[in-house]
């Protein structure tokens, strides 16, 4: 790739960024001072959940057997898959955001996932700041990033998406909304803001109004629900609903 075409998909011209996954992140996270990662189905939603209990939350690449070993360096729990909990008697935190609200909190979680889990870990080391954002902490996101955004920050929205069965990237419209639904709530006047960022604002603005609908009705929350979580989707549906903001440290996620 030539650097103009760097520029462009880096989308350098700008200071409120978006683009898809780990390698769209990358690419938008170049030069950027804050990532928000977006992965509302349900990496970040469980993230926000854990860290608003008060738990130190340890991001780590998904179905990697360093995991356990990892988690034990920091005298942590590992997290499970959803359908991995689900055949336990008295299962340890999961992804599964609706099994976190009810279960005792921990003080410390390693908390992989295949795409927002893998995405922070991936830019933990190539950007001054990650955060995790869902429609849960929507609105405490935007107050932590206008003053950043009025003092010359550069910021890259990172909607994680999902994955097909061969492993290729496949968009979901829960994580525009969740990315949309931060950037609807903040004053971008004055600031260049890329035709992506642009546009995530713009189709969340087009659920809005009835946004647990438009998540049940989306692929995956079809998905998750005809697996027997419908109750995940519920719970990453509830706007506002978190005022703490995620933010990754040298020593895990912390509420900034």
């Amino acid at each position: 790739m030539t650097p103009a075409q760097e520029a462009a998909h880096g989308q350098e011209s700008y200071d409120v960024r978006l683009d898809w996954g780990p390698t769209g992140g990358a690419a938008v996270s170049r030069g950027a001072d804050v990532a928000v990662v977006v992965d509302v189905l349900s990496f970040t939603t469980t993230l926000g959940i854990a860290v608003a209990q008060g738990t130190r939350v340890y991001p780590f690449p998904w179905k990697d057997e360093r995991a356990a070993a990892f988690a034990a360096e920091q005298d942590a729990v590992l997290a499970v898959g959803r359908f991995e909990a689900a055949g336990l008697a008295d299962p340890p935190p999961s992804l599964s955001p609706a099994q976190l609200l009810t279960s005792a909190p921990v003080d410390r979680l390693v908390l992989p996932s295949p795409n927002g889990s893998t995405i922070c870990a991936a830019l933990a080391d190539a950007v001054p700041t990650v955060v995790g954002a869902s429609l849960r902490n929507r609105s405490a996101v935007a107050r932590w990033l206008a003053p950043r955004l009025a003092d010359g920050a550069v910021v890259a929205f990172v909607p994680a998406g999902e994955r097909w069965p061969d492993g290729s990237l496949r968009p979901g419209l829960e994580d525009l909304w969740g990315a949309g639904a931060v950037l609807a709530a903040l004053d971008l006047a004055g600031l260049r803001v890329s035709p992506e960022a642009g546009h995530a604002a713009a189709s969340y603005g087009t659920v809005a109004g009835d946004l647990a609908a438009a998540l049940d009705a989306c692929a995956s929350g079809r998905e998750l629900a005809e697996v027997g979580y419908a109750a995940d989707v519920v719970a990453a549906a509830a706007v506002d609903a978190d005022a703490v903001v995620p933010v990754f440290t040298g020593d895990g996620f912390v509420a900034g």
